[in-house]
């Protein structure tokens, strides 16, 4: 008996070793990923080496880890649903027995406490030692701005635990809970459209680029004359500095489309339109079903999981790995959709990240925001039915995740304003692009001589009519 202890003694250690392994290469490899997408924005500073520049190394490593930690929770889902669908098909296979069920909820526990930790420690941090200079009168230095730092960590700890105490007791706690629903996925699925749109070049049908071209040039020059007068006034100048600025985007725009190949434009566009309206189509259907789901059968709701070796028993999904393929596709899909609607609301569009000109505090407010959205990917994936996956670890330990009404309404506004949003971008979308192809936007009034929507522009920056 004792040599058998020892071998599960020895099988134990081994297991837990091997899973530090293999959780550690697959946080390098995201935290690798994560260092190149910061340093390819964050703006670029001289190689001086000073307090400032440490400050500003301790704040990108703690930035980097948080985008790691958030790449985590956005692979943690798909990473599970394959690893369940491989061990149903190779049960046998010695060289996949690591993807187990306690690999699988270590790293759903992991995630959801570094997500944690990101969230209330590591970036407030990084916030207030980027903004602390040390307190008046002690010796400046490093030291003193970690000193100050923590300072106003704590305080503002005391703050957040005053105020959630009074609201728990305003308040029940599984209606406070709500705040973890978000609302601009469905922005983020109409908004895609025009980010493609921009991205790609559109098939040219009954118009005339070239026209359009030199209308812009005539336009260009018109201002530019304008600009180099001396009689301008200051703010009128950059009024017009404005107006130049918009035209030139116009007209490399449109020279893009005229340079742009054949099968790009009439080939890949269509295409790709088509992948996005079939993808928030299908959401929009699963979410429709999974009201069905709640409404006649109380299994639908979305409570985690606690058994640990569930994993590799039976498919979540009806028809096996195909279904999973495709849930797999449409969660990166809505994340996708997550951060552009986020980045689209006008609170935070001053957030969006530009290439070699981002401050390292707009890279803080971006890892935060990544960060919440992508560990509300699992919840809300489950909660909406796009995978029956059931949550592991902390995620599914939500208390709202057991109320029947909140799921319910989560769910119905979910599909009703993704429908709505879609239908007024998609068809508004289609009615500009018909008008511009049969020449009758011509026709509407142009609120702004540089308008990018209007037709065709003369000269003296007035819009041509028939």
């Amino acid at each position: 008996m004792e040599a058998d202890d020892v071998t599960i003694r020895e099988q134990n250690f081994h297991s837990q070793v091997r899973e530090y392994i293999i959780c550690f290469l697959l946080f390098a490899v995201l935290y690798i990923v994560s260092y190149v997408i910061i340093t390819r924005y964050r703006r670029k500073t001289d190689d001086h080496e000073d307090e400032d520049a440490v400050v500003n190394r301790i704040s990108l490593y703690l930035c980097t880890f948080t985008l790691a930690v958030s790449g985590g929770a956005v692979f943690l889902l798909p990473f599970s649903i394959i690893s369940n669908e491989i061990l149903l098909s190779f049960p046998k296979n010695y060289y996949i027995q690591w993807l187990n069920g306690s690999l699988i909820h270590g790293l759903w526990n992991l995630v959801s406490l570094f997500s944690n930790l990101c969230l209330f420690v590591l970036m407030p941090f990084a916030y207030f030692f980027l903004e602390s200079e040390g307190f008046a009168g002690s010796k400046k230095g490093i030291r003193a701005r970690i000193l100050e730092t923590f300072v106003m960590l704590f305080l503002l700890a005391l703050l957040i635990l005053g105020m959630v105490w009074v609201a728990s007791a305003l308040i029940d706690n599984d209606a406070a809970s709500m705040e973890s629903l978000y609302v601009c996925t469905p922005v983020g699925l109409s908004r895609m459209f025009a980010v493609m749109g921009q991205l790609l070049v559109k098939p040219t049908i009954l118009e005339d680029l070239d026209e359009q071209i030199y209308c812009i040039h005539l336009q260009e020059e018109a201002l530019q004359r304008r600009l180099n007068g001396s009689y301008t006034r200051l703010g009128f100048t950059h009024q017009l500095t404005k107006e130049l600025d918009s035209i030139r985007n116009m007209k490399n725009k449109l020279e893009r489309r005229k340079q742009a190949s054949g099968w790009e434009k009439n080939l890949l566009y269509p295409i790709v339109m088509l992948i996005l309206l079939a993808g928030t189509t299908i959401s929009v259907l699963l979410v429709a079903l999974n009201i069905l789901y709640l409404l006649v059968d109380e299994t639908a709701m979305p409570k985690g999981s606690t058994d640990r070796g569930g994993i590799g028993n039976t498919s979540l999904s009806t028809f096996g790995a195909v279904q999973a393929v495709l849930e797999i596709i449409l969660m990166f899909y809505l994340m996708a959709s997550s951060v552009v609607g986020f980045y689209s609301l006008r609170l935070f569009e001053g957030l969006t990240p530009r290439k070699d000109d981002t401050t390292m505090t707009t890279i803080i407010g971006c890892c935060v925001s990544i960060l919440v959205l992508s560990s509300a990917l699992p919840v809300m994936s489950r909660t909406l039915g796009i995978t029956r996956f059931d949550l592991l670890g902390d995620f599914g330990r939500f208390n709202w995740l057991g109320n029947f009404y909140i799921v319910l309404s989560y769910n119905m506004l979910f599909a009703v304003v993704t429908t709505l949003c879609l239908v007024r971008k998609f068809t508004s979308a289609v009615r500009e692009e018909l008008l511009k192809a049969l020449g009758l936007d011509k026709l509407q009034l142009s609120h702004s001589p540089t308008d990018p929507e209007s037709g065709k522009l003369s000269a003296n920056g007035h819009q041509k009519t028939l």
